[in-house]
């Protein structure tokens, strides 16, 4: 019997040579066409693209290959590519979707096949289950083409997505001022997709960009796994204080994430650089529109919202949520826990290198360094405090999830418990308006295990009372 393969939160996901081979990669595709031309987009334009992982373009290349013999045409990217450059490419070529050879965050063991609609933006929960569907059990349904044969009479078109993409980063950010700010500027592209972009877009003035890990190395040495949080960071955070840095922008494999280093070496966790995004855009740009977050990150916005009078939307984990909910509320900003955020004006889709350059400017329009930025926004909604455990777990998920529902305690960390919101995962409200949140990872078979809250000292007693609840220990 065929490998079933399951669709998570962007596409799906494996170990390669495992289950990740190349026949089923075919079968994914396969699958994606089908859904294609089921909604009408029989015979249209679809981009490709892929990150710097093993094999990353050949399994792009046989993307390509059955889709074209599906009756699609390829714009299939040049090298290796941005997430977001990918969803940026689909709307400026009026393609009718995309699909993205990538893992984004994974150890190095993995790889994955990622799928976009037309905006540019994650495909809505019910379309990933109809792809899924329809994905076939055998490879004698999958249809194929040679790709020499379908480039040569023009079904597949190599193109650089770069250009389309700086051109619309430039309507969005005013590079200039970052160019001449004097800023030594360290960036860890964690030997992926990013590398070479700062550089290239600051390029000119008086600011010095430094990268570290920016070549292709798809074991991701001196870090588990190509994501932009400790302890895979403690590499760039500590090269930020032998160099002197005023900030470390870090990427992660695909670089549709962003993490922040401070001047001192410190990190400012992803909840901290969703509010500071927003604050950016609501402070010093003046822009005004909603905010769509998932359960999982800060309630710092929520606060934000109150303050600037501007509606708060909450969703599920994940993008295929979030993508969806920006467009129906045409929202300002858009973002998650993970670290990846997407603006309006741009593509529903996260964008690393756009949320670092923000950042950038916005140290230059406030004269502010990383550190000073931070106790800004404090200044304004008071401090929060945030960290995450993940664990792997074996046997039974529905076990586990009857077990999280009945502990049913009255307290978390010392705070009291005001409710329970299980719009995905099991979120306890606290009484400090800091939450708990136990999830199953949609990719991977591990745990999560989430908190934030006002109190510094709070942080890991919620964190060791969430294991408990959860059964992991």
């Amino acid at each position: 019997m065929a490998f079933k393969i399951k669709f998570g939160t962007d596409g799906w996901r494996g170990k390669i040579a495992e289950d990740y081979t190349f026949d089923n990669v075919r079968r994914c595709a396969q699958g994606y066409a089908n859904y294609f031309n089921q909604i009408g987009k029989s015979g249209k334009w679809i981009v490709v693209g892929h990150d710097m992982r093993f094999h990353s373009e050949n399994f792009a290349l046989a993307t390509a290959e059955v889709l074209v013999a599906n009756g699609f045409k390829v714009y299939l990217t040049d090298g290796p590519t941005p997430t977001p450059v990918i969803a940026y490419a689909i709307v400026n070529k009026k393609a009718a979707g995309g699909i993205n050879i990538t893992a984004s965050h994974n150890p190095p063991t993995d790889n994955g096949f990622k799928v976009r609609d037309e905006n540019g933006g994650a495909i809505d929960p019910e379309g990933l289950k109809k792809i899924e569907s329809l994905i076939p059990d055998e490879m004698e349904a999958v249809k194929r083409v040679s790709a020499k044969e379908a480039e040569a009479d023009g079904r597949i078109v190599r193109f650089d997505p770069a250009p389309a993409y700086i051109e619309n980063i430039q309507k969005l950010v005013d590079l200039e001022p970052i160019r001449q700010a004097g800023f030594k500027i360290l960036v860890d592209p964690m030997w992926g997709n990013g590398i070479g972009w700062f550089p290239r877009l600051l390029a000119g003035g008086k600011t010095e960009v430094i990268e570290i890990h920016n070549h292709r190395n798809p074991t991701f040495p001196e870090m588990s796994r190509p994501e932009p949080i400790p302890p895979n960071i403690n590499v760039g955070l500590q090269t930020t204080v032998d160099q002197n840095a005023d900030v470390l922008i870090i990427l992660d494999g695909d670089a549709d994430r962003v993490g922040i280093g401070d001047e001192k070496g410190n990190f400012i966790n992803q909840l901290q650089v969703y509010a500071l995004l927003a604050l950016y855009l609501l402070e010093v740009k003046g822009q005004r529109g909603p905010i769509v977050k998932t359960l999982s990150t800060t309630s710092m916005l929520e606060k934000l919202g109150k303050l600037y009078n501007i509606p708060v939307h909450e969703t599920g984990v994940g993008f295929k949520y979030v993508a969806p909910k920006m467009m129906e509320t045409n929202a300002m900003i858009g973002g998650e826990e993970s670290g990846g955020y997407a603006f309006a004006n741009h593509v529903p889709e996260r964008d690393g290198i756009l949320a670092g350059l923000f950042m950038l400017d916005m140290m230059v329009k406030l004269k502010s360094k990383p550190s000073e930025l931070l106790a800004l926004l404090f200044s304004k909604i008071g401090a929060h405090y945030y960290d995450r455990i993940d664990r792997e777990f074996s046997g039974n998920r529905s076990d586990r999830e009857a077990k999280i529902v009945n502990a049913n305690p009255p307290t978390i960390g010392g705070l009291k418990v005001t409710g329970l919101n299980t719009m995905d995962g099991f979120k306890f409200g606290l009484e400090d308006g800091g939450w708990l949140l136990i999830r199953f990872s949609g990719t991977e078979p591990i745990m999560r295990v989430y908190c934030e809250t006002t109190h510094a000292d709070r942080v890991q007693p919620i964190l060791q009372d969430g294991l408990r609840i959860a059964g992991l220990v």
